[in-house]
Formats: C-alpha cells, structure tokens, sequence
C-alpha cells in the first residue's frame, strides 16, 4: 500500500493532515474542532473536504484521534462531509475518536449513522 502524504494546517485551533493510502484519503484532524468560533475555520475545513472530493478521492476516512473537542458546528462539518460524500457514490468513514468525541456522537446519536470504527487499520477495509 503506497502512502503519499499532503499536510494542510488550518489557522486557529484545528490541523489537518491529508495522505492518500491505496485508493482512500485519510483525514487526520488534530486538536479542538470547534468551528462555531471561526466561520473562516469553519470554510477551511468545508473547501477541504470540497478540494478532496472535487480532486476524485470519494473514499475517505477521518481520523478522530487527535480531537481534543468538537461542538455543534464541528459536528454538522462531519454530517456534512458523510453526506456529500454518500450522495457522490463514495464513503465517509470515522475512526479512532476519543471517549469524549466518542460520548458526543452518541448523545446525538450519530453513532447509529456514521461508520465508525476503532482503528485506521479497520476503517481502510470498509472505505
């Protein structure tokens, strides 16, 4: 499996890291996606996902790992992600959130709708 890795930071309180593993792109997200804070981070990370479709990627996995903490508007940008990427024929699939993401999901129930899966590893066998 080749890995071609693409870096992308995001100004304020998110990164996120772009490679490309076989046919899917992995989104590694870092640090506290709280996009109600910033509309200018909350764009950022929507052309992105935009930029990775657009480029033909519609298998892509978000890695959840390195989120320290997600609020109502970072949570409708990964509804949104899931969805556009369903309704282009590809797959949107998460993993390795923290327990609090993890709890987050749940709570509004997300967990029942996105693929979500504990490791990289598991996450490319379904993209």
């Amino acid at each position: 499996m080749s890995c071609e890795a693409l870096e992308s930071r995001l100004e304020g309180a998110v990164n996120i890291s772009i490679r490309k593993v076989g046919p899917a792109t992995i989104l590694d997200l870092e640090g506290a996606f709280r996009l109600g804070d910033d509309k200018n981070l909350l764009e950022l990370f929507r052309n992105k996902v935009k930029e990775v479709v657009e480029s033909g990627s519609l298998h892509i996995a978000v890695n959840l790992a390195g989120v320290t903490d997600l609020d109502s508007a970072g949570i409708g940008e990964l509804v949104r992600a899931f969805t556009s990427l369903r309704k282009a024929g590809g797959r949107c699939v998460f993993f390795a959130p923290t327990k609090q993401v993890q709890m987050l999901l749940k709570i509004v129930r997300l967990d029942t709708i996105f693929d979500l899966v504990e490791d990289e590893a598991s996450a490319l066998t379904i993209v």
